[in-house]
């Protein structure tokens, strides 16, 4: 073999080792990719899982959800709608009461109002009494306006009782208000 020969045949011997390095270091680089990929695979896939449960876990809470406020509107005056009972049971036994015993049937028909009037402050029904208070729009509703000796702007009289729930005005009290003293009144004419 020539000198020539000899160098190109070396070269050759390191090209294939170089192929050969090559080649072992892309199987290894492969031999990784695939690894991370199937790693990559399984997290997706309890990723997935766990996106289900949470979703079908929300689900789940929506529609509990929907039945507690369903149930809620239908059963929240229960508690309202019991007490109530004993009003009525009261109001029975008045129409009970002896035909010609008034004095009884009164007694009978006070203490049921005064029971009511305890069952509704347990439920926050509060009721606004105005008469020898001064007028005011935010809980009181004037249904007219005439002279007395009361200064102007009293509350004389009540026609019907107002009511707040929880302190919000559910219905104002409606009342006769003075418009100062009768004097005043035709002085100002």
């Amino acid at each position: 073999m020539t000198a020539k020969k000899k160098k190109a045949a070396g070269h050759d011997g390191k090209k294939k080792k170089a192929t050969q390095a090559e080649q072992s270091a892309d199987k290894a680089r492969l031999e990784e990719l695939e690894k991370a990929l199937s790693e990559a695979q399984q997290e997706v896939g309890e990723l997935k899982e766990k996106l289900l449960r949470a979703y079908a876990d929300m689900d789940n809470l929506r529609k509990r959800t929907q039945r507690e406020v369903e149930d809620a509107h239908k059963y929240g005056m229960e508690k309202f709608a019991t007490a109530l009972l004993d009003v009525v049971d009261n109001l029975e036994r008045a129409l009970q009461v002896d035909e010609g015993n008034e004095q009884g049937l009164r007694e009978g028909v006070r203490l049921t109002l005064e029971s009511w009037h305890e069952m509704m402050k347990r439920f926050h029904l509060e009721r606004i009494d105005g008469v020898g208070q001064m007028f005011d729009p935010h809980v009181h509703e004037a249904l007219s306006q005439m002279p007395s000796d009361e200064p102007q702007g009293t509350i004389i009289a009540q026609h019907v009782a107002g009511y707040t729930l929880h302190g919000r005005l559910i219905r104002p009290a409606k009342v006769l208000v003075s418009s100062g003293p009768a004097e005043a009144a035709k002085e100002d004419q």
